[in-house]
């Protein structure tokens, strides 16, 4: 698992949340939740909106990084904040929703996580994740091109294996005989940045950083970067008005048990 820089990651606050916000979005039941958990936290940008939704619950956020706990406690004070591997978590007492925005991604094994989570729930509770899934674009593919190169691909192999990328047929599949109601949908963001040297500033915030933390030397660091610099110069096209579009695809799951 990385380590995290909050300041780093809020540099695209806005874009980072709107998702949390469209997966509240469709998020109904017969009751409001009165037990939430925000799994992968973060900064508590998430669990800000969670607190807006629904002011009266319980909400508590947890994450893995001390880094972004401290960050979520500085700005939200008033919240409550564990410091915990979603990976391991299990709850002591049933949750009414179990919600996770950008975080389930770094965790392994969703065949059997997922059936866990579910498993949190009280009856009538409701499992709201989304994920990153655009593996299959230049965002991710121009690294792993570079990361391909002697320089250092054997110290590539635990990089290209840190994020988790299943299908949405795999997540049907394997919530479907525990749900009682499942909605799966992708939504592809485009999000307009000033230029290659934004969507690379995007990614060492968050894809980038295994990668980044497995070279040996700053300037090795330096290196990589600037050949991700170009790949994405040549992947993504400048607009007329001289910014760049940037598009971002994510899946959103929400299954009540």
């Amino acid at each position: 698992m990385p380590t995290w820089d909050p300041k780093l990651y809020l540099q695209f606050a806005g874009e980072r949340t709107q998702p949390s916000v469209d997966l509240i979005a469709r998020i109904n039941g017969a009751r409001e939740p009165a037990r939430i958990i925000d799994l992968g936290c973060g900064p508590g940008n998430s669990t800000a909106m969670l607190r807006q939704r629904w002011p009266q619950a319980d909400i508590i956020g947890l994450d893995s990084s001390a880094e972004m706990i401290a960050a979520a406690s500085q700005a939200y004070p008033t919240e409550k904040w564990v410091l915990a591997d979603a990976a391991s978590w299990t709850a002591e007492t049933p949750f009414d929703l179990v919600f996770a925005n950008a975080s389930l991604q770094w965790v392994p094994e969703h065949q059997g996580l997922f059936p866990r989570l579910m498993a949190q729930l009280a009856p009538g509770g409701i499992l709201a994740v989304q994920m990153p899934s655009h593996f299959e674009s230049p965002l991710h593919q121009v690294m792993l091109e570079i990361a391909d190169d002697d320089l250092w691909r054997e110290r590539m192999v635990g990089p290209r294996n840190a994020l988790t990328n299943e299908s949405a047929s795999f997540y049907y599949d394997v919530l479907q005989p525990l749900a009682a109601s499942l909605d799966i949908w992708q939504t592809e963001y485009f999000h307009r940045v000033d230029g290659a040297q934004a969507v690379v500033e995007w990614f060492r915030g968050t894809g980038m950083r295994p990668f980044l933390e497995a070279l040996e030397s700053e300037e090795q660091k330096r290196l990589f970067e600037h050949r991700v610099l170009d790949g994405y110069r040549r992947a993504y096209p400048i607009q007329k008005d001289g910014r760049l579009l940037f598009p971002f695809r994510r899946l959103f799951i929400v299954a009540r048990k």
